[in-house]
């Protein structure tokens, strides 16, 4: 059943590459079997890469042996164990961000969830593929997810999910229309983001039965606010261990 599946869909994918030539969101080669990036700007996508700080992602310049925390961590108490973006701040993974928020390129969504699965490489995540903890997408607002008509976190969400094997799971829920993020300070964000979130009825569900933990999917973690939101969210609700899995670091 799976093959037969898997064929219709190569099948169905050569058909919208005849009707629809694809080209490479970055440098607009001609592409085939449904990609969005080339081989050649896939390889160039600069990846987040030892030393960085254990707690956010944040990248160092130099030589650090062993784990180490930055100082900004160093001061915060965090609810969430750690985050673990795949890529480096970069103009052009912000441009396929960007295009998959924005400019409702929703095709992107498969690339830049290829891109974040591959943070599951990080041997601190093994915990978390051997238990088979379920994928939780930062929720919109039904205002803006109205506006928008979709969610870029549970569409990257979704195509992790094809590469890891993890289940998706809508546990959480945005009750509060907040303020734009982008221009205010973190501890701006965390009172913007205060009693935003709440517990859905299928994450209390799960979370009866299966606490242990779940991987927080969004696309960019920048001051870590709304993650740290989630995080605490979830934890009231009795989930034991919250892990945050980005795109990129912002």
């Amino acid at each position: 059943m799976r093959y037969a599946v898997h064929c219709w869909r190569k099948l169905a994918t050569r058909l919208l590459d005849w009707v629809y030539t694809p080209q490479c969101e970055l440098c607009g080669e001609v592409l085939q079997d449904g990609r969005s990036l080339c081989e050649s700007c896939d390889r160039e996508l600069p990846r987040l890469s030892a030393p960085f700080c254990a707690t956010c992602g944040e990248p160092f310049q130099g030589r650090i042996d062993g784990p180490f925390q930055c100082p900004n961590c160093g001061e915060l108490d965090f609810t969430f164990s750690f985050a673990r973006p795949a890529m480096l701040r970069d103009e052009r993974t912000r441009q396929l961000v960007h295009q998959l928020k924005y400019g409702r390129a929703i095709h992107l969504a498969a690339e830049l969830g290829r891109l974040a699965a591959e943070s599951f490489r990080d041997e601190r995540l093994r915990p978390a593929l051997a238990g088979h903890w379920p994928l939780v997408p930062v929720p919109l607002h039904r205002s803006r997810f109205q506006h928008r008509n979709f969610n870029q976190a549970a569409e990257i969400a979704r195509s992790v999910a094809r590469h890891t094997g993890l289940p998706v799971l809508a546990a959480l829920k945005r009750i509060r229309r907040t303020d734009t993020q982008a221009l205010l300070g973190r501890k701006q964000r965390l009172s913007n983001l205060h009693g935003a979130f709440a517990v859905t009825g299928a994450g209390r569900r799960h979370l009866a039965t299966a606490a242990a933990g779940v991987i927080l999917i969004d696309d960019v973690l920048t001051t870590g606010s709304t993650a740290e939101a989630c995080a605490a969210t979830l934890r009231r609700a009795g989930c034991k261990t919250v892990l945050v899995v980005t795109v990129m670091r912002g």
